[in-house]
């Protein structure tokens, strides 16, 4: 199997790489790869061992190989389809991908495994914060609101934000539906922490529950 691995967050896709090739293993920079060199890559074997560990950095600069007089404007990802089956560990690392649709095709393919690893974008507090004082309006316009704003949120840290926001409510407010509103977050913070269900999902039916204390 080829794994692709892309996305702005480098830390965690370093990460994995050494997840899968550990301390020792050869580097290829794509935009210097000959078409010749895809095939040795993925058939060839080392002097001590029948099958290497690889990773190739940046394919995607090298998607045509204008150099070659043999094989010019080759794209280098239909090239790479002839070798998914490779006894090889192979894998690549786009730090920029384009939208060419050989990539889309490649990453498509059997014997091929592509993630994308983004970066977490930093908290909004006062969207977070938004969300909740308008649940105890409208539960259905503050879930609409809460799916704008997943995607940049960790939803466990959301819940320890809930929190903060919901216990200087009742500190300021001492209503009795800012108290059950503590206590039933108290069991979604549980419930997430027990269910195989989506965390997200858990937090949009508190959420519609909090217009209706």
């Amino acid at each position: 199997m080829i794994r692709v691995f892309y996305g702005s967050d480098r830390v965690r896709i370093s990460s994995e790489i050494k997840k899968l090739l550990g301390e020792d293993y050869e580097i290829f920079e794509g935009e210097k790869l000959a078409v010749q060199d895809i095939m040795n890559i993925c058939q060839g074997v080392s002097l001590f061992a029948t099958s290497r560990k690889i990773l190739i950095k940046d394919l995607t600069p090298a998607r045509k190989d204008e150099g070659s007089n043999d094989a010019p404007g080759v794209d280098y990802y239909a090239e790479l389809l002839k070798y998914v089956d490779t006894p090889h560990t192979i894998v690549i690392w786009e730090t920029n991908v384009s939208r060419k649709k050989s990539f889309k095709d490649f990453c498509k393919t059997k014997g091929v495994r592509a993630e994308k690893f983004e970066e977490k974008r930093p908290f909004d507090a006062n969207k977070i914060f938004a969300v909740v004082d308008t649940a105890f309006l409208d539960g259905e316009k503050a879930v609409k609101m809460l799916s704008e704003i997943e995607d940049e949120n960790d939803p466990y840290m959301f819940i320890g934000l809930l929190t903060s926001k919901l216990c200087e409510r009742y500190k300021y407010s001492r209503k009795e539906k800012d108290k059950q509103a503590i206590l039933e977050l108290a069991q979604l913070d549980m419930l997430t922490k027990k269910s195989t269900i989506d965390p997200w999902r858990l937090i949009g039916g508190f959420l519609i529950r909090l217009s209706s204390i």
